[in-house]
């Protein structure tokens, strides 16, 4: 994936996202992200992706304004990757992904991936963007999540499988 350099062709907004944020992968990583993983290794057991795949998207990501790169080793060199305020903004995209998913992506007997509780409620979240038991809009910083018992162990299989297989 090539960083998008081009010259803007369109007013359309939703184009112009779609550029910068159109394709799964770039997804799977801001989904990463805001779950909190945030260094190279995590981001590609999870995403599942090849390690070019991995770093062009951060890569593209950094040069939108999306993430920033903090080192956390010097020798190696090593990096971490955070959401900038531009990547922050785009939660909201991800829970209606979410509930999207949720709602229409699944079998009636699965579990939900991930719960919410919304912090100044107490109450469980639901799907958003309100929350389903006191109606204020849902923001990533009020909410806890809790994974469902096989989105956690699905996780957890993925990072097992790829320790094995850098070793």
């Amino acid at each position: 994936m090539a960083i998008n350099t081009s010259v803007v062709e369109t007013l359309c907004p939703i184009s112009r996202a779609e550029d910068i944020v159109g394709d799964r992968w770039t997804v799977l990583v801001l989904r990463e992200l805001f779950i909190g993983s945030h260094r190279f290794d995590e981001i590609q057991a999870q995403t599942m992706g090849t390690p070019q795949m991995v770093a062009a998207r951060l890569k593209n990501m950094e040069a939108s304004g999306l993430v920033e790169r903090r080192p956390y080793s010097e020798r190696p060199p090593r990096y971490e990757y955070h959401l900038t305020p531009k990547g922050q903004a785009f939660y909201p995209v991800v829970l209606a992904l979410r509930a999207w998913g949720e709602t229409w992506c699944k079998s009636a007997d699965e579990e939900r991936a991930v719960n919410y509780t919304h912090k100044s409620c107490g109450e469980p979240a639901g799907l958003g963007p309100l929350c389903a038991h006191c109606g204020e809009l849902l923001r990533r910083e009020e909410l806890i999540s809790q994974p469902g018992v096989a989105y956690a162990d699905e996780r957890q299989a993925r990072r097992e499988a790829f320790k094995g297989g850098k070793a």
